[in-house]
């Protein structure tokens, strides 16, 4: 029997073991009680009401006019309904010096983001891999070194780095410098959070692949990460989204020129001096959100399916 093989006919045998069991079933039983009583569920449904309302305001500015922003609250709009599709015509498709000219930096923040999310989860599946099933001297006071770096304020590091890419490196106001530092403030939290996944894979598969065979790279390439689908696109929206909103480390690093800077900067600068064109910025903003809402969406099955992996454990 080939190695995957064996590891889906541990993996299937080690499912059916935990849902059968009683301690493992009550405790699933427990779980999916409590998540679908009805107070959780009315709880719930005021939490997503609560979270919708500001991006509900943020659409209804959108489509005001800009009288009507500096005028009254958007609530106003059920007394006195008026829509208007001039300001996304205006961020999408006036030219000029004053324009929004958000597509240059639209396709900015894509080329920053998809590195930027891939690279820190690839790098942190390895390394959890690695202190999760590799045993090597050094191994537990390296895996809390890492982990004590979340603590680290990342404001400390900005100066440090770009020196760095400045000064050794010379990639400052570069795509290049933006992954980098993306990848190593993310890096930190992906392997803490893949590795208590990933540790928690019964060891039976590992063990079934070894019997058969199966080196650490084909053991990581074709066990561990279809196991940990799910987590990996938790993290990997998570990451993504941190990236996709931020300012700070895009701004420090990518100089803030045109060439490289992310739609978050072109964001800011929108309203421009003494808060003129207010009613560009709830236009762009709703466009900013296009991309993450597709990447969620997209990735909801296994968001879910991750932050519920290990619930029912023990």
């Amino acid at each position: 029997m080939s190695a995957p093989a064996a590891a889906a006919s541990a993996t299937e045998q080690t499912s059916t073991r935990a849902i059968t069991t009683a301690p493992g079933g009550g405790k699933a039983r427990r779980v999916k009680e409590r998540l679908t009583s009805p107070w959780a569920t009315a709880a719930a449904i005021i939490i997503a009401v609560i979270w919708t309302i500001p991006t509900f305001g943020l659409l209804v500015s959108s489509f005001r006019t800009p009288e009507e922003i500096r005028s009254n609250g958007w609530w106003n709009i059920f007394v006195s309904p008026s829509f208007t599709l001039e300001n996304y015509l205006d961020v999408l498709t006036v030219q000029g010096a004053s324009s929004a000219n958000l597509g240059s930096y639209f396709v900015n923040s894509l080329v920053i983001a998809i590195p930027a999310a891939l690279f820190p989860i690839i790098l942190a599946t390895m390394a959890a891999y690695a202190f999760a099933w590799i045993k090597f001297r050094g191994s537990a006071a390296l895996f809390v070194l890492i982990f004590a770096l979340q603590i680290v304020p990342l404001q400390m590091a900005l100066i440090p780095l770009l020196q760095i890419f400045s000064e050794v490196l010379g990639i400052s106001g570069t795509f290049p410098a933006v992954w980098i530092a993306h990848t190593i403030f993310g890096l930190p939290l992906c392997i803490f959070l893949l590795h208590n996944f990933i540790s928690e894979i019964p060891g039976e598969v590992i063990e079934a692949a070894r019997v058969d065979g199966a080196n650490h790279t084909q053991i990581f390439f074709r066990i561990i990460i279809p196991l940990s689908l799910p987590a990996l696109a938790s993290i990997g929206i998570f990451q993504f989204l941190w990236v996709w909103n931020d300012l700070l480390v895009a701004l420090v690093f990518s100089g803030g020129t045109a060439d490289v800077a992310p739609l978050t900067q072109r964001l800011a600068e929108l309203v421009g001096n003494f808060g003129r064109n207010t009613e560009r910025l709830p236009a762009a903003a709703f466009i900013s959100l296009i991309i993450p809402l597709i990447v969620f969406f997209s990735l909801q099955r296994y968001f879910v399916r991750g932050l519920l992996a290990g619930s029912t454990k023990g």
